[in-house]
């Protein structure tokens, strides 16, 4: 048994210990190793209440040593209006994968935020045109900022529109990325308007009804689709899925709870239509883009390897920073 004891961290302290290049690197590697087919498959379970619902996602991964996590999320949209509250609350815990020993309790706000935006640049890096310029982004909280981080990181971003239904919301990313970022990022009100001029596009709303149209999306536009992580939620048309390449994180977790679930509950799509997984692409045993003009869509549900690998990156820099509070669980 270890004896030095489970390692508590807030989310402060996520914050601090993670940058966004290296939640990246973390995630990438994950999903490689997941589309080699060198992991076990990730779980997930889904818990509906009156105003959001709870999840729990759970993996095991080899890194250096042998990691296993569980997150449990609670996701209410309407909380920061009537509780003030974040939207996310909850917390991952990072056990020894062969021993089972709880190497850490931490603050899953930080750690969902950063590994799904991670995984929003990896996908560009190798799904998107190399020249794209020009975003969209739809929902401009916590999300939709770290998405335009990543995306930063590995396209050449020059300009951003920001599109929320509250406005104040899309002004308030464009002030402060813009800074941050040094590019120029304007709020706007005519969605349309913004994709056609737009080489990537990133969804990341609680919408329950499709807004995004395949009549607004110009040739060789990736779009990265990250909302939907319930049956309920929905973003895209589904005829954008089915009249173009989509890649998701995981196939059946897409088929679940993603985008890909409405087009196949419409009967557009079967599972085999879907191009790759993210890690097959990765991994080199499917091909990325072909073709300048081709509109791909990533299906971003949010694959628990994500959290396992980027809450060890989180736990290995502590301990080797000597960040955090430790207790024993033991009695």
């Amino acid at each position: 048994m270890q004896a030095d004891g489970t390692l508590l961290l807030t989310g402060r302290d996520v914050s601090a210990l993670l940058t966004i290049e290296e939640c990246m690197a973390a995630v990438e590697h994950a999903f490689k190793l997941h589309g080699e087919r060198k992991t076990q498959p990730p779980g997930i379970l889904g818990i509906h209440a009156d105003n959001g619902g709870f999840h729990i996602k759970a993996g095991l991964l080899d890194l250096n040593r042998s990691y296993f996590a569980a997150k449990i999320n609670a996701n209410f949209p309407g909380n920061p209006k009537r509780n003030g509250l974040p939207t996310i609350q909850g917390v991952v815990l990072l056990c020894d994968g062969e021993d089972g020993y709880p190497l850490a309790v931490m603050d899953s706000i930080e750690i969902t935020t950063q590994r799904t935006g991670a995984a929003t640049g990896v996908a560009a890096k190798y799904l998107a045109r190399t020249d794209s310029k020009t975003v969209t982004v739809c929902g401009c909280g916590i999300q939709g900022r770290v998405s335009v981080r990543a995306l930063s990181k590995v396209l050449p971003i020059e300009r951003v529109f920001a599109f929320d239904i509250d406005r104040g919301q899309a002004e308030h990313l464009t002030k402060d990325l813009a800074v941050e970022l040094g590019i120029k990022i304007e709020s706007v009100d005519n969605l349309e308007t913004a994709l056609k001029q737009s080489d990537v596009c990133v969804t990341c709303t609680p919408s329950k009804q499709p807004f995004l149209n395949e009549e607004f999306i110009a040739p060789g536009t990736f779009i990265a689709a990250v909302g939907a992580d319930n049956p309920e939620k929905q973003e895209l048309q589904p005829t954008l899925l089915s009249r173009n390449k989509v890649v998701a994180d995981v196939v059946e977790q897409s088929a679940a709870i993603g985008e890909l679930h409405h087009a196949l509950t419409a009967e557009l799509m079967t599972r085999e239509d879907v191009h790759a997984e993210l890690g097959q692409v990765i991994a080199g045993i499917k091909p990325g883009r072909i073709s300048a003009d081709e509109i791909i869509v990533f299906d971003s549900t949010g694959m628990a390897l994500q959290d396992v690998v980027t809450a060890a990156t989180v736990y290995e820099k502590a301990v080797k920073d000597g960040v955090g509070t430790r207790i024993d669980f033991a009695p």
